[in-house]
């Protein structure tokens, strides 16, 4: 998932959202997710996550989840997602 940060005028201020919502998001839905690219970039930022389930449903219920939470952090605007499940 890209996103865009507002609130960030650094790194070190972009850090602290990502890692916030990072947090909120395992520990309320006990997936795991990481900044994996655009480290470096202090507007934007490219996030992975994964849910382990037997349940196709129960997985696209989580994403959906996620991405609505994600989607109401006025900090941040979602650029772009890709889904995947397997």
């Amino acid at each position: 998932m890209k996103l865009n940060i507002y609130e960030a005028n650094s790194i070190k201020e972009k850090r602290q959202v990502i890692k916030s919502i990072i947090g909120k998001l395992q520990s309320r839905f006990n997936i795991s997710i990481a900044e994996v690219d655009l480290n470096d970039s202090w507007k934007s930022s490219i996030i992975g996550f994964a849910c382990v389930t037997n349940d196709t449903q129960h997985a696209n219920q989580i994403v959906s989840k996620v991405i609505k939470f994600i989607d109401a952090d006025s900090r941040v605007e979602i650029v772009d997602y890709t889904i995947e499940i397997l």
